[in-house]
């Protein structure tokens, strides 16, 4: 079954478009070593929580956005043996550019899929 990795990101709400373009240059990246799908996601229904939520989770500050992100591979070895080749090619072709956001904030982690329903309908 797939493997998938998950993310969450405090990006500069007017900073969305710059995001976009990165994320589709480093999608292209990952599908060229094997991912199957890479997911985007601009929070917009972000609710407060009375706990914890996803803006406190990334310790979200005042004019940002909360990014959910997933990329998922056709398996953990597959992501695996792919890792390092491409963080070369990302450091190749992002260079010494800042990045949009405080990756000290970014939350991430791999996730084995215990239930899949299938694509959904575009």
């Amino acid at each position: 079954m797939a493997y998938i990795d998950g993310y969450l990101i405090p990006i500069p709400s007017d900073r969305r478009e710059a995001y976009r373009e990165k994320a589709d240059q480093a999608a292209a990246i990952f599908k060229k070593h094997g991912a199957t799908r890479i997911v985007e996601c601009w929070g917009d229904d972000v609710p407060d929580g009375k706990l914890t939520d996803f803006k406190l989770s990334v310790k979200l500050e005042p004019g940002e956005s909360v990014v959910f992100s997933w990329v998922e591979w056709p398996s953990k070895d597959v992501r695996e043996s792919t890792k390092e080749a491409i963080f070369e090619e990302m450091r190749a072709v992002m260079g010494d550019e800042p990045m949009l956001f405080d990756g000290k904030r970014m939350i991430f982690g791999g996730f084995d899929v215990i239930l899949d329903t299938g694509p959904s309908p575009s």
